[in-house]
């Protein structure tokens, strides 16, 4: 997916900038659930529950923030292009904080498959993670109810006079809601085995389940799939991924040597045959316009 944007060069706009930002977090989520089986306790079982956290964070802040973005272009009719700087705050400093937090009070440890909080701090685990994430996924699916049901009344309504770039603004709203609507969905399917899992450790801590363990290791890391799900949604990215569409995208990357550089004229140095009088003589109506080493001039007769 981060090949698709470099390559299709979808990283201007700010709803661009956030979907490559979102992208970016859950790779690197990713790498934490390929850092081979929990460590025992120390620095490296820290490191992975640290990074596990601040990443698990940062991609549902982008999420979140990606609702908030569209809720304020459509239901406030806001620009949010002054909001960059601040939206990167919230995405990077909120996990931050919140990954530290544990760190700090040393609960971090052996924790299952991977290291995280441990079982003997188990409200840390829900204060810190699943009451922040499932309040925030409620609270994007009514956003998205929303953004949704205003849409629907705009596209159906008209008063006053047509207006052109009204109407192309609708339509534009309209597919860019299609499919960033299914981010907090897919975000819930891939977190509800993990929240039953985790539960039901804390009421049985000595009888783990196996098939809840199981499907929690198989959807965990399942963000940066269910992400590049959502961006797939798009009808309009399979028409640029063709084997065509691919090949002109990879030459204008790769093969795109154009430069435009100034013009600096030379200096113009005359010699002794370029000052000759070349004046018209009225006599002689022979003079010559163009000249070339085999040229001869006929005689035109009287």
């Amino acid at each position: 997916m981060l090949l698709v944007i470099w390559l299709l060069r979808r990283y201007h706009s700010l709803a661009q900038k956030m979907i490559l930002c979102l992208t970016v977090s859950a790779f690197f989520d990713s790498v934490a659930y390929v850092m081979a089986e929990s460590h025992p306790e120390g620095w490296l079982c820290d490191f992975q529950a640290w990074w596990l956290t601040y990443f698990d964070w940062s991609a549902l802040a982008w999420v979140c923030l990606i609702t908030l973005n569209l809720y304020l272009n459509l239901l406030k009719e806001t620009s949010t292009n002054r909001y960059e700087t601040l939206y990167h705050l919230l995405a990077w400093g909120v996990p931050l904080i919140m990954a530290s937090l544990p760190l700090l009070k040393g609960y971090y440890g052996p924790a299952g498959a991977w290291c995280w909080i441990t079982d003997d701090h188990v409200a840390w685990r829900f204060g810190i993670w699943y009451v922040p994430l499932f309040s925030l996924i409620f609270l994007m699916i009514c956003c998205y109810a929303r953004i949704i049901a205003v849409a629907n009344d705009r596209m159906q309504s008209w008063s006053g006079t047509f207006n052109p770039e009204r109407e192309r603004r609708k339509v534009s709203l309209a597919k860019e809601i299609k499919p960033l609507k299914w981010y907090p969905s897919v975000y819930l399917l891939v977190s509800i085995f993990p929240l039953i899992n985790r539960l039901h450790n804390t009421v049985y801590p000595q009888e783990p389940s196996f098939t809840l363990t199981l499907l929690h290791v198989l959807s965990a890391p399942l963000h940066g799939l269910a992400n590049a799900f959502v961006f797939g949604l798009d009808r309009d990215w399979w028409s640029l991924l063709s084997p065509t569409g691919l090949q002109l995208a990879l030459q204008s990357r790769l093969c795109d040597r154009t430069r435009i550089g100034e013009y600096h004229p030379g200096t113009v140095r005359y010699t002794q045959a370029d000052l000759v009088d070349l004046s018209d003589d009225d006599d002689d109506d022979t003079n010559m316009l163009f000249y070339a080493p085999d040229m001869t001039l006929k005689d035109r007769g009287p």
